[in-house]
């Protein structure tokens, strides 16, 4: 790990964005990916890269994620994203999805031991893998490397660089270096 963070969370959205934007440069990436809830983070990335050949993918949570029918990024943010030439997905995320309906019903699923020791290594490291799954699922990420961008809760505090994969292929996803997390996870 290059960067290591005290405390989780949003007090780190700027310097882990200043390690996307020179991890991009260093390892000559042209995909990112970047968890966003309500956009602010997204739109940040989606306003980094505005007019370069970096591929930017924003990705939300699922429709319904915290209250049945709505989604929490506001259209107008959304809006704002696309306007500026990135992508949202909000779509399936691969670990909270039916296995999280089975855990409620038997205490237990596969998915969520996948999860959890993925967070052995930080909350924005699981997001991170999640993420760049979903965004590879919905073909608009390559196979070829990518950085990815997380958090704790709210902002961001973990950039990592991935090789993707789709869902149905996760162990062939490479976490391939974190750049930056938080250190006391």
């Amino acid at each position: 790990m290059e960067t290591a963070f005290r405390k989780p969370g949003y007090r780190n959205t700027d310097a882990a964005m200043a390690v996307l934007r020179e991890s991009v440069a260093r390892f000559g990436i042209r995909q990112v990916v970047v968890a966003s809830t309500r956009g602010g983070t997204g739109l940040e990335a989606a306003e980094m890269f505005e007019g370069s050949k970096t591929k930017v993918v924003i990705v939300t949570h699922n429709v319904g994620f915290k209250k049945p029918g709505t989604l929490e990024m506001y259209d107008e943010t959304r809006r704002k994203i696309e306007e500026l030439g990135a992508r949202v997905l909000t779509g399936t995320m691969p670990f909270r999805s039916i296995g999280t309906a089975i855990r409620e019903q038997q205490a237990y699923s596969q998915q969520d031991l996948i999860a959890n020791t993925l967070r052995l290594l930080g909350q924005g490291t699981k997001v991170c893998v999640e993420i760049v799954l979903m965004a590879s699922d919905a073909g608009l990420i390559t196979p070829e490397d990518c950085l990815a961008v997380a958090g704790t809760a709210r902002g961001a505090d973990t950039v990592a660089l991935i090789k993707p994969a789709p869902s149905n292929r996760l162990f062939e996803l490479k976490i391939r270096r974190i750049l930056a997390k938080p250190s006391n996870w």
